[in-house]
């Protein structure tokens, strides 16, 4: 069951509900397959937006290699073709004392936050696949959806306005999972749904993280950027949408 505490405030931030033919197309057991090959892919793209944001604005070049050096095993397997790695293996090499340093409050609060993103995300990754593994669903690559591509065309070009929206962004991608979870678990067998449920508090912190940080760059208050995002993010979940991905929009 889902906890109203928690999942309230993700409700009130996001514009809108997942339509029910959504959540129907994805209670099909024969998308199954498809939709936990999508969400594993998406838990890796997270881990990789939030590394992107170190290297970009905090990392020198030794932390630049580690961060890198931490998600090619899993990039290798999902993208490239690669052979599959000990996941649990390379879950436990991941530590911060590998992580960049800095003496600037909001690129430590960066690191902080983005390094217990990228762990919680590459763990999530990895359960999605064992979940596939006792299934015996294989794994066969899939295009991304149009959703975060489409959250991205909205980014202003000027720092710091580009990180702030990005934030923003990340911050949306983060909510609309955790609702998508809440909304799908009742659907979906006792296992998946309760795996499903599981993800819930990592999922709504991860949203909070994101919006606090974009607040504390920002030379202003963010409120009507996120409005605008909201409006966006809104367009592309309720807009038919003729992929069916685990962010997609109303299916055709």
């Amino acid at each position: 069951m889902v906890d109203p505490q928690l999942i309230a405030p993700v409700l009130d931030f996001l514009p809108c509900r997942t339509p029910q033919a959504w959540i129907d197309r994805a209670r099909d057991p024969a998308n199954l397959p498809l939709l936990l090959t999508d969400h594993m892919i998406c838990e890796l793209k997270a881990a990789q937006t939030a590394m992107l944001l170190i290297r970009k604005y905090v990392a020198d070049k030794r932390g630049a290699e580690a961060l890198l050096a931490w998600l090619e095993p899993y990039e290798a397997f999902t993208f490239r073709d690669g052979p599959e790695p000990d996941f649990v293996a390379l879950h436990r090499r991941i530590g911060k004392s590998e992580m960049p340093h800095t003496d600037d409050p909001w690129g430590r609060a960066l690191i902080d936050s983005m390094v217990l993103l990228i762990k919680e995300e590459l763990h999530h990754f990895w359960q999605v696949r064992e979940v596939m593994l006792a299934r015996e669903i294989p794994y066969v690559k899939v295009s991304a959806s149009r959703y975060a591509r489409g959250l991205l065309k909205g980014l202003r070009t000027w720092e710091p306005a580009t990180l702030v929206d990005k934030l923003i962004c990340g911050a949306y991608i983060e909510a609309r999972s955790c609702e998508r979870f809440a909304a799908l678990a009742p659907y979906l067998d006792d296992d998946l749904g309760k795996f499903y449920l599981s993800l819930l508090r990592s999922e709504a912190r991860h949203y909070q993280d994101y919006l606090a940080l974009a607040r504390l760059i920002a030379p202003q208050d963010i409120d009507a950027r996120v409005r605008d995002f909201g409006e966006l993010e809104a367009q592309l979940i309720l807009d038919p949408d003729d992929e069916f991905r685990f962010h997609s929009g109303v299916p055709l």
